[in-house]
């Protein structure tokens, strides 16, 4: 049995689909709703689905600290974390997601593949192709020198940890811009455990962002590499990922036939470059620039800690 947690805020009614999936899943699932005072009746539909309900104040949800508060809740030893957008492909999904752990103790965190939805762009549906590839694999510290911060992605979209692990890590890390999974991840490789992709285990999920937003969400990025430097360290320059991604791309639309999305694509990589460039050196930055190019504007008005 697993506890399946779920941040929200004011999610569409698509919802019920990921609860009525959750309630077909071949391993018993406990809901657990973390909500961030939605206005549109959620909570009462929540609990209709037997989904036990947090409800916070917006200015108090935080990437890792909410999702620490909501695991110290969950009864079960294994919690599957999953965003309110995010669809179940098949009733064996979540029994696949934790299949890794019974063959071996050191996997402390598993994370599924993410598909792009049906109304996804060229460009989130390459970064999906990109992120989530067909093979499934385990990452283990020493697989850092070749792939870098890569070595520790995880996907808080559709991922699974024993409790244990995060525990004996310190829980997800409160007051982080973004990349609460991404720095979990850095911190169990780190200790000496192992993270298992698992590429049959599927959900569909993407965003089509904007030109605007992606390089939002970069500068974001930028900020959490410039303050987790310290850990970062172990892995090495994360912009070696970046050229990566460019030849990836580059290739995906020549095999799509979508050679007109080219400048399109160089354009946004650019744009994400130089945002994460401003991110990463967002001291030297004027305060009043800071917020706006910020997608996590709210993020910055939280007093330090």
């Amino acid at each position: 049995m697993v506890s399946v947690i779920i941040p929200t805020l004011n999610p569409s009614k698509e919802i019920v689909h990921l609860f009525l999936s959750l309630q077909e899943q071949t391993v018993p699932c406990e809901i657990i709703v973390v909500d961030s005072s939605s206005k549109n009746g959620f909570v009462d539909l929540a609990r209709s689905y037997r989904a036990k309900t947090i409800t916070i104040d917006p200015r108090e949800f935080d990437h890792g600290g909410t999702r620490t508060l909501a695991a110290h809740i969950a009864s079960r030893d294994i919690v599957v974390y999953m965003t309110q957008d995010a669809l179940l492909n098949d009733p064996q999904a979540i029994e696949r997601l934790i299949e890794p752990f019974h063959h071996d103790a050191r996997i402390a965190a598993t994370f599924g593949r993410q598909l792009p939805a049906t109304d996804a762009t060229t460009f989130a549906s390459h970064l999906r192709a990109f992120n989530y590839p067909e093979e499934s694999y385990v990452r283990s510290m020493e697989d850092s020198a070749r792939y870098g911060v890569k070595a520790a992605f995880i996907s808080n979209g559709f991922a699974a940890y024993c409790k244990n692990a995060l525990r004996q890590i310190g829980w997800f890390k409160n007051n982080l811009i973004l990349c609460e999974d991404t720095y979990a991840g850095m911190k169990l490789l780190t200790s000496g455990y192992k993270i298992a992709y698992v590429s049959d285990a599927v959900v569909y999920h993407s965003h089509n962002y904007s030109i605007r937003e992606e390089a939002r969400r970069y500068f974001d990025i930028g900020v959490f590499h410039r303050k987790e430097r310290g850990l970062l360290k172990d892995f090495g320059m994360p912009e070696k990922e970046g050229l990566r991604y460019v030849r990836s791309g580059l290739s995906y639309l020549r095999r799509n036939h979508q050679l007109r999305s080219v400048p399109a694509f160089l354009l946004r990589g650019v744009l994400k470059y130089a945002a994460y460039r401003l991110g990463n050196n967002y001291e030297r930055l004027p305060k009043r620039l800071i917020s706006k190019f910020s997608m996590h504007k709210n993020w910055w008005e939280k007093p330090p800690e």
